[in-house]
């Protein structure tokens, strides 16, 4: 029987209020790579659940998350090349 794989975990994530910035990376052939997925977190009865739809007043947010993933992603990753 094969063993379940666990889910792939972002390598890091920042929050503000509801909006969330998830840094993902993926080793490649030229070093590790970085993606982000932005999500907009709400509360559906008792579950939370997240939406890639943003409301006008998100926006703010989402631009200051996605700066600061930007900022987290130069300022850990490895320099490629010569550096």
């Amino acid at each position: 029987m094969a063993k379940a794989q666990s889910p792939q975990r972002p390598v890091h994530e920042i929050r503000m209020g509801r909006v969330k910035a998830a840094i993902w990376e993926n080793d490649t052939q030229n070093g590790a790579r970085h993606n982000v997925t932005v999500s907009r977190l709400y509360k559906d009865g008792n579950q939370w659940k997240d939406s890639a739809s943003f409301g006008r007043d998100d926006l703010p947010l989402v631009g200051k998350v996605v700066d600061l993933a930007h900022t987290w992603i130069f300022e850990n990753a490895q320099p490629a090349g010569d550096g």
